[in-house]
């Protein structure tokens, strides 16, 4: 039975990424680093249905906490074969106003922690020559977006780690790849207002917001064993925004 481990999996995108896993029998870690509530309400709904499933809290900006994040599944399930980088942050600021600090944080948050966590999941995945790495950039991370520089500049900066890494693991049996969704029905949406969301879902084609669902079925495609053939790719799940 595979393993995937999906970090800021407590709501949102990771949330229902998780359950859809644990819905075709995978193992799955449950990572947040805030949201415990959430996190163990999720882990007892997905054990009532005999899933393997554990949560684990660590702030994956962090290399040590993900070491331990690592050794707590290694203990639980032997290791991670497929990993979910999906925790991050958004932030909307008008660049002339973004702090130093506004900017470290943005980047270890959406982009060291996907470092961490490859470099940490790999040696596992080199050695039985099988592994899927999937990222969670954002369609801000290709077309970029007003008020957002840090942001999308971070979300640009896994499409590349991406597209590298996938290159260089691909003779491992290791694929990597990316989704980048649009405008989706999250946590993170949550702080526009009435009016912002409307005029987001009539700026995309097919005229609604996109679910969290519909995210996590793109990461499934990707991490399937048929999907081999398929790495350093990068899959807009935006209603065609962009």
């Amino acid at each position: 039975m595979k393993t995937v481990l999906i970090t800021g999996s407590a709501r949102g995108i990771g949330a229902a990424t998780a359950a859809l896993f644990a819905d075709s029998g995978y193992n799955v870690v449950i990572n947040y680093n805030t949201s415990k509530a959430e996190a163990s309400a999720l882990c007892n709904m997905l054990k009532e249905n005999g899933c393997g499933v554990i949560t684990v809290r660590a702030d994956v900006s962090k290399a040590d906490e993900v070491d331990f994040l690592f050794s707590e599944v290694e203990k639980a399930f032997g290791g991670v074969d497929i990993l979910v980088n999906n925790a991050g942050i958004a932030q909307q600021k008008l660049f002339t106003d973004i702090t130093m600090q506004d900017y470290d944080k943005m980047f270890d948050c959406n982009v060291k922690s996907v470092f961490n966590c490859c470099q940490r999941a790999l040696p596992h995945m080199i050695h039985n020559k099988y592994g899927r790495i999937i990222n969670i950039s954002s369609m801000w991370g290709v077309a970029g977006a007003s008020c957002e520089v840090h942001y999308s500049a971070s979300k640009a900066a896994v499409i590349g780690m991406t597209k590298a890494l996938a290159r260089e693991v691909a003779p491992s049996g290791i694929t990597v790849n990316c989704i980048a969704p649009g405008v989706i029905d999250t946590p993170m949406n949550k702080g526009f207002d009435s009016e912002t969301m409307d005029c987001l879902k009539d700026e995309t084609p097919v005229g609604r917001i996109g679910s969290p669902e519909e995210v996590a079925k793109a990461v499934k495609f990707f991490a399937e064993r048929d999907s081999g053939f398929i790495t350093g790719q990068i899959l807009g799940v935006d209603g065609g925004f962009i």
